[in-house]
């Protein structure tokens, strides 16, 4: 269960109180709902009945225990604690994690990519980029991430308009301008948008296999390319009805079902310099984790191999995630998803997902500084409940991400959600494995399950991305 169902699940309680009598207050529009605080317990925790004090005229504590029973009666809910002054902690059923992580393997078993639905099936959205790197960057991740979603992007390339002296202006309308009246007889240069994709010798199409950066058209093959249709194929699918539908003017009905969608712009703001000195992957994560109206950073800092680097640490946990599983294979076991022995795993460090999500990375960097140095060496953390939440809620958000990103173009969503879930890996990996005299457990068994199902949803979205994965790093 996600934090937004959960969210859900908090004003469905509140719904219920209400129709029952038992609170006289209107249902709120949204529930905060987030990991518990010092002093709290459980996977989340909400201040619902704080919010609801006042306006239902009782004590928070007295509306927390009017809720309590009905956020307990949830399928996917064990059980609900009131600390403090009225916060509800709610405890997750284990059974439904066991369930997530064996839903995500066995998808990666079956070749079936976790998070790839059929969502935007018979959708088809047009793009039209200018003749610049960062534009065919993102637009090809566009591509691949409405893929996954069953949907289908064509990308048309837009000529700058040019005016010089002595020579008309190509402005739009005039003679020889695209989309002007054309002579009798005059030959087309490309196809217009509403041309049939049947021409192979007029539209391109992409291949399904990922292209990596250094396959991007040369200037000059993009002289003589005016629109590539990019069909990808995202294999078979299932639909998430939970998520919104995407917006009317991001992604319209194909027109072989019916009138043409019209193209959107999509022009990011241009890299200051050349990235190519990047390198393919670095290139790409450059350009792709800012967000279309920022201006990326090209920097040799990307190469770095330390925790400040975003691309470092995802591409790193990854590689963490594959070598769990070599190491305990030479111990004997491999992962099964299972009960994951919350409060073991809390005894055996700090909360390092609470200093990730302040952004405060210095946690992951002992293995690059100090290699007998704790694991957990960030001072000031408080402990939890329950380190794996963060790892969980960063792998059951990830099909939600990818929708998002395919409906709004937001190929940064993913980057972003990739080095959250990196960070509550890198933090989660240390319990893993069994220490000093240790026998593996079922406990290890389920964690390195857990850590696997992360490195496959590191690994699939890097791929969407078309960033490589490394096994070693």
């Amino acid at each position: 269960m996600t934090p937004v169902e959960l969210s859900r699940t908090v004003l469905h309680a509140v719904r219920r109180a209400v129709d029952r009598g038992e609170l006289s207050v209107a249902v709120p529009a949204r529930a905060v709902v987030t990991p518990p605080g010092p002093g709290g317990s459980g996977d989340y925790a909400t201040n619902i009945a704080l919010q609801l004090a006042r306006p239902a005229g009782r004590p928070p504590l007295q509306v927390a225990e009017i809720l309590r029973p009905h956020l307990s009666r949830t399928e996917g809910v064990a059980a609900v604690e009131i600390t403090g002054p009225g916060f509800l902690n709610i405890h997750l059923d284990r059974n439904a994690v066991a369930s997530l992580v064996r839903d995500v393997l066995d998808r990666r078993d079956l070749g079936l990519p976790y998070g790839h639905s059929d969502a935007l099936a018979g959708q088809v959205l047009r793009l039209r980029i200018p003749y610049d790197i960062r534009a065919e960057v993102v637009a090809d991740a566009v591509g691949r991430i409405v893929a996954s979603q069953g949907g289908r992007v064509e990308v048309h390339h837009v000529r700058p308009h040019v005016t010089t002296p002595g020579l008309a202006s190509h402005a739009p309308g005039a003679p020889g301008a695209p989309g002007a009246p054309r002579a009798a007889g005059a030959s087309d240069e490309c196809p217009s948008l509403g041309s049939d994709p049947s021409d192979a010798s007029e539209v391109h199409t992409a291949l399904a296999e990922p292209r990596g950066s250094d396959d991007l058209p040369s200037p000059q093959d993009r002289a003589m390319e005016e629109v590539r249709v990019a069909d990808w194929n995202a294999g078979p699918r299932t639909t998430d009805a939970s998520e919104q539908g995407p917006r009317p003017d991001a992604i319209r009905p194909d027109r072989r079902q019916g009138k043409a969608p019209e193209p959107i712009d999509l022009r990011p703001v241009p890299a200051p310099e050349d990235p190519a000195p990047l390198g393919p992957d670095a290139l790409r994560w450059a350009l792709l984790h800012p967000a279309a109206h920022d201006r990326p950073r090209i920097t040799a800092d990307l190469l770095a191999q330390r925790a400040s680097n975003p691309l470092f640490r995802v591409r790193y946990a990854h590689a963490r995630a594959r070598a769990l599983t070599r190491n305990a294979a030479t111990l004997g076991f491999t992962g099964t998803p299972g009960h994951l022995d919350a409060t073991a795993s809390a005894g055996l460090g700090l909360a390092t997902s609470a200093v990730a999500a302040r952004g405060d990375h210095s946690v992951i960097a002992a293995p690059f500084t100090a290699p007998d140095a704790p694991a957990f060496t960030t001072p000031g953390a408080v402990p939890v409940s329950d380190p794996t939440t963060p790892l969980l809620t960063a792998i059951s958000e990830y099909p939600h991400v990818l929708l998002r990103a395919a409906t709004h173009r937001t190929p940064d969503r993913l980057a972003r959600h990739l080095v959250v879930t990196a960070d509550a890996l890198l933090a989660f990996q240390h319990t893993v494995l069994p220490r000093g005299e240790e026998k593996p457990s079922a406990a290890h068994r389920a964690r390195l399950a857990l850590a696997e199902a992360a490195g496959t949803v590191l690994a699939g979205g890097l791929s969407l991305l078309g960033i490589d994965a490394p096994e070693y790093l």
